[in-house]
């Protein structure tokens, strides 16, 4: 019985199907790199967004929350709080300093800024969560069409070698076609794990999307009803 080996079939394969099999396998090493990154990175921050929201409602005040959140590199929260945080250190700072007497309409003006930079906030978290996952998607997409040119090309290859020989026998049919079919199956052998891990992110990607706006606006309620509410009262 013959033994199938691969690495022969791609040295004796044609300069096109050879150049099909490159381009796959840089698509194959980005892809695979974009993985183990991809999973470190969401689980670090899973571990450290569980880690900031056991602590965040027990802390006594947000300025230790704050130096808290400084600490978390890979947390969402954390990042949210602090640009919430930020923006609420203006508003005190606005108050405290007597510039103009603060109605409820300035108020609700102010409550829509830190709204609006909460989400702001969100929204740059979850791009840099999601960044190198459309090449994931690009590569589960196009692989197996890259792989079938490849086979393609590959078999047209023999069929001219059959012409010029003058022979159709199975001994000089199957090793042509078979080295051509090794770019289809590397092309799906690329495209499987990019999909499954595509899929994969883009869940947990989802999931944190939601912790996020759930922590934003929980926030957003902290911060109305223990800072404005009483800011209002005072005014």
């Amino acid at each position: 019985m013959t033994q199938l080996n691969i690495f022969s079939m791609f040295l004796n394969a044609g300069l096109t199907v050879k150049l099909v099999m490159l381009l796959l396998f840089i698509f194959s090493f980005i892809s695979w790199y974009i993985i183990f990154k991809k999973f470190l990175l969401f689980k670090r921050a899973k571990e450290q967004s569980a880690e900031f929201l056991d602590e965040f409602w027990n802390m006594k005040n947000l300025a230790e929350a704050n130096k808290m959140a400084q600490e978390l590199d890979s947390c969402p929260e954390a990042y949210i709080f602090q640009a919430g945080y930020a923006e609420l250190q203006k508003l005190l700072a606005g108050k405290s300093s007597g510039e103009s007497r603060q109605t409820f309409e300035t108020l609700m003006a102010s409550m829509d800024n830190l709204k609006r930079t909460l989400r702001k906030a969100e929204n740059l978290e979850t791009a840099a969560l999601s960044s190198t996952l459309p090449f994931l998607a690009t590569t589960g997409s196009s692989t197996p069409f890259i792989g079938l040119f490849g086979t393609v090309w590959g078999i047209m290859t023999s069929f001219q070698d059959i012409g010029a020989r003058g022979s159709a026998s199975l001994a000089i049919v199957a090793p042509g076609i078979s080295e051509a079919l090794v770019a289809t199956a590397a092309g799906l052998a690329v495209a499987i794990p990019a999909v499954i891990f595509y899929n994969h992110f883009s869940n947990k990607l989802a999931e944190m999307e939601n912790c996020m706006q759930n922590f934003s606006d929980e926030l957003l309620n902290l911060v109305e009803r223990d800072f404005l509410v009483k800011m209002k009262d005072k005014a």
